[in-house]
């Protein structure tokens, strides 16, 4: 299996928002990296898959550059959170996509200013 990394720089609008698309990828998204360049302090982010609007990462108030290791919960073949143990701690795996493209929406980014989003997917 082999990872392939998808840059996307992003760039606002006067009024601090911005909707920008991956190409479309398939395989499992192991890491969404935001590096900030100039976005206001407290951009909000809401990152989800196009098609099916499954959520992603969604932040907000973000000040500074991070990264996110997005999982989902999984479900048993009955429709029902998959539970680990007796705990009742729910499973997680990785968010996968099928020929899908990752949308990313920005809103109080500030006038014209950009930072990037670097998407690593697991083929």
């Amino acid at each position: 299996m082999g990872t392939r990394r998808f840059t996307l720089n992003v760039v606002t609008a006067a009024d601090g928002t911005a909707t920008a698309y991956s190409p479309f990828l398939s395989g499992k998204i192991c890491a969404i990296h935001y590096i900030k360049t100039d976005y206001a302090a407290g951009v909000d982010f809401t990152i989800t898959a196009e098609a099916t609007g499954e959520g992603i990462w969604t932040e907000n108030d973000v000040n500074a550059s991070k990264s996110c290791y997005p999982r989902a919960g999984t479900h048993s073949n009955a429709g029902v959170a998959a539970l680990y143990a007796a705990s009742g701690t729910g499973v997680n795996d990785l968010i996968r996509l099928s020929r899908d493209r990752v949308k990313i929406a920005l809103a109080q980014g500030g006038n014209a200013k950009s930072g990037q989003f670097q998407i690593v997917v697991e083929d």
